[in-house]
C-alpha cells in the first residue's frame, strides 16, 4: 500500500524556502529543516531527497514565484527607464522594509554562498532572465529617444543586473535605503539622453 502524505508537500517547501532564504543554504542543518516543518527526516527524504535536493527545490520555488514576476512587471510595463526606476524602487523598499528585510534574495544569496551544478544552472538562468528583462526595458526607452547616444545595449543590460545583484546584496548586510536609491538613481542617470 503506498504511503499517505499527512502534509501539503508544497506548503512546506515554503517554510523550507523560507528558511534557505532567511539562514542560507551553508548554515542550515537538516535539524533546522526538522523543526521548522514538523516533519522526520525520514517524511523529508522520502518526499524531496537530501537536503541538497531539498535546497534546489526550494530555490527554483523562489525563483518562479518571487523574481519571475518581477521580471515579467519589468518587462511587460513598457515605460523604458522610468520601469527600470520602479523596478529598483520597489527592489531596494522589499529588501530593506517589510517582513524580509534584510533577507536578500536567494538568488543572490545562493551565488555569494558558492554552488554546486544544479545550483549554479538555477542561478545562471535567474540571471539571464533578468538580464534578458532589462535588455527589454532598454529597447523600450531607446524607442522613447531616453538613451544617451552610442550606449552597448547588452553591456547596460548586464551592468544593470550586476546593480540588482549589489543592491540584494548591500540591503542584507543593513544598507541605508537611501544610499541604495541614490546609486540606483546615479546609474540610470549615467543613461539618460538628456543628463541632469
Amino acid at each position: 500500500m503506498p504511503d499517505v502524505k499527512h502534509f501539503d508537500p508544497d506548503a512546506v517547501l515554503e517554510q523550507v524556502e523560507r528558511l534557505f532564504w532567511q539562514r542560507g543554504a551553508a548554515t542550515t542543518g537538516i535539524a533546522e529543516v526538522v523543526a521548522a516543518t514538523g516533519l522526520s527526516r525520514s517524511s523529508l527524504y522520502a518526499t524531496y531527497g537530501g537536503k541538497q535536493d531539498l535546497y534546489v527545490r526550494a530555490l527554483r520555488r523562489y525563483v518562479e514565484r518571487r523574481s519571475q514576476p518581477m521580471f515579467q512587471t519589468l518587462a511587460d510595463d513598457g515605460r523604458g527607464l522610468p520601469a527600470i526606476e520602479a523596478f529598483f524602487d520597489r527592489l531596494i523598499r522589499i529588501r530593506c522594509t517589510g517582513e524580509h528585510a534584510r533577507w536578500g534574495c536567494m538568488a543572490t544569496n545562493a551565488g555569494a554562498e558558492g554552488a554546486d551544478p544544479d545550483v549554479r544552472q538555477v542561478l545562471d538562468q535567474h540571471h539571464d532572465r533578468l538580464r534578458a528583462t532589462m535588455r527589454v526595458a532598454l529597447e523600450a526607452a531607446g524607442a522613447q529617444g531616453q538613451l544617451a547616444d552610442g550606449l552597448d545595449l547588452d553591456a547596460t543590460a548586464e551592468s544593470l543586473t550586476l546593480l540588482a545583484y549589489g543592491v540584494n546584496l548591500r540591503s542584507r548586510a543593513g544598507a541605508d535605503p537611501a544610499a541604495l536609491r541614490r546609486g540606483a538613481s546615479a546609474a540610470l542617470d549615467s543613461l539618460r539622453k538628456d543628463r541632469p
